[in-house]
């Protein structure tokens, strides 16, 4: 996956300048634009979902019809999905 980039003029307080100064200092990173990246990849994925490769979602989708192959759609009951757990 090729990444893309968008060039963004920002204005930022001091505090931010500095902290996106010691993020590129303690990472050995070239500039503070991949000190913001690197923040971005750290604390964006509480906000933000990565995207999922294709080839991924193609293998959950062969589980899946794997799975329905051999068990079908049955259902278990509350007795049965229990025997199961405290089987494990």
């Amino acid at each position: 996956m090729s990444e893309s980039y968008v060039n963004v003029n920002l204005h930022i307080d001091d505090y931010t300048n500095r902290v996106l100064g010691v993020i590129k200092e303690k990472n050995g990173l070239k500039d503070k634009s991949q000190a913001l990246m690197y923040f971005a990849k750290q604390y964006g994925s509480d906000l933000v979902d990565q995207e999922v490769k294709d080839e991924v979602i193609r293998e959950v989708i062969q589980i899946e019809e794997n799975h329905l192959k051999k068990y079908g759609l049955r259902a278990k009951s509350i007795k049965q999905l229990r025997e199961e757990i405290e089987r494990d």
